[in-house]
């Protein structure tokens, strides 16, 4: 799937998302009953009204929408919220739904919809970077997550030909679904007991073996992904909110001191779509050193963007400066390779990244590390400026127009220094 096609194209940085909850239609913000608000609605209600600047930012920003035709609809085609409250409305829905597939490659976060415009206003740039906000929209998006694990969420993994995510529509996108992954379409729901299983599904045993695997020189690509950035003699330090937005490793990596050695190193940055694979793989036979979560932010978006640009490829290295992540450091068998760095970003709903390895762990190149929950994301491998790398990105170019390289195929090779 290319990158440009499968992206997401929501307003400013990152992708106009699809309410899509079902064959049956959904009322939005139509009476006003705020009986139905979960406790995590109600309570980033009550931070909006009991907080002057927060009040103020969540008005500012329905009014600094352009009065254009356009931004009458969500770039989904619902109506979309004309103030907060209708916003709230239409979180509510979210968080009470399973998202069903759509024949757009924008699918699987529903969220975002409703939130497209006023993200992109300047109030909303503010509002989405405040701590607080942060928080409710942190526990909502657990409360979302949490209902992806339930057994209701599966009612979506149906064989509705336009809808359902085992339909003719959605096995077309996803080409070798059964021959790749564990399942078993006479069960209900393929054998997935939720949206969560559906979607950090595993793959079949032989199914992308791993490159090279006695050659300690290959490197193999973590993700199922495609390529979008490769850049060397990154800074420490930069100033990732430009347009051009240089990687800037000490504020990805949280001023974290075992960075300082990747200063002046490479850093190669990939897509994930929500349809593709979504667990990681360790690209180097070695030691886990450390292991952290970063909270982050959910919906900032670049101050350096155009309010509705094509695509949210322009934002992905931003995203690694300020959006929730998580990183792992690996001190490789291979002295050529020494101490890599992966960081993997959740983009918008991508509210959770989870290792399934503990640091002081020694570990397999091609072994499961963890995965993604729910939603689009991206993830970076860094290098440290002594190691000599080629990439091997299967004739292509990093960009939005890239398609995925699978998981555990030969990504770098180095050589001795």
């Amino acid at each position: 799937m290319k990158l440009k096609n499968a992206s997401f194209s929501f307003a400013l940085c990152f992708s106009a998302l699809v309410f899509s909850f079902g064959a049956s239609a959904v009322a939005y913000h139509s009476d006003h009953d705020h009986s139905s608000w979960t406790p995590e609605i109600q309570a980033l209600s009550d931070l909006i009204e009991e907080n002057q600047e927060i009040y103020i930012l969540f008005n500012r920003m329905f009014e600094e929408i352009p009065d254009e035709a356009r931004f009458e609809k969500t770039p989904a085609g619902r109506p979309a919220p004309k103030n907060y409250q209708e916003l709230l409305d239409d979180l509510n829905v979210a968080v009470h739904s399973g998202p069903t597939y759509n024949s757009s490659p924008q699918v699987g976060c529903p969220l975002n919809d409703a939130l497209a415009w006023v993200m992109a206003t300047p109030s909303g740039q503010v509002a989405f970077l405040d701590s607080r906000v942060n928080e409710a929209l942190g526990k909502l998006l657990k409360k979302w997550g949490e209902y992806l694990t339930t057994t209701d969420s599966a009612e979506v993994l149906n064989d509705d030909p336009e809808i359902g995510w085992f339909g003719k529509s959605a096995l077309e996108e996803m080409s070798g679904f059964q021959e790749t992954f564990v399942c078993d379409p006479s069960q209900p729901h393929w054998g997935f007991t939720s949206w969560d299983n559906f979607f950090t599904r595993t793959l079949r045993p032989g199914v992308r073996p791993i490159a090279e695997p006695e050659n300690s020189k290959v490197i193999v690509n973590p993700c199922e992904s495609a390529p979008f950035r490769l850049s060397k003699s990154v800074k420490g330090q930069d100033q990732f909110w430009l347009k051009s937005q240089p990687y800037s490793l000490n504020t990805m990596f949280e001023n974290d001191p075992m960075i300082e050695p990747f200063v002046g190193g490479t850093v190669y940055q990939a897509f994930l779509s929500a349809t593709s694979y979504h667990r990681w793989h360790a690209p180097v036979s070695g030691k886990i050193l450390k292991i952290k979560q970063i909270p982050g932010t959910f919906y900032a978006a670049s101050p350096a963007n155009d309010f509705y640009p094509a695509t949210p490829a322009e934002s992905m290295p931003y995203l690694s400066s300020v959006a929730a992540r998580a990183y792992v450091f690996i001190e490789s068998d291979d002295p050529d390779i020494g101490t890599i760095a992966l960081l993997f970003i959740g983009m918008s709903e991508v509210s959770s990244c989870e290792f399934t390895v503990k640091e002081g762990e020694m570990v397999q190149k091609g072994q499961q590390l963890g995965m993604f929950h729910f939603g689009g994301s991206t993830f970076c491998l860094v290098l440290q400026p002594s190691v000599q790398a080629e990439f091997f990105l299967h004739g292509q170019t990093p960009s939005e127009d890239a398609s995925n390289i699978q998981v555990r195929q030969k990504l770098v090779e180095v050589s001795g220094n």
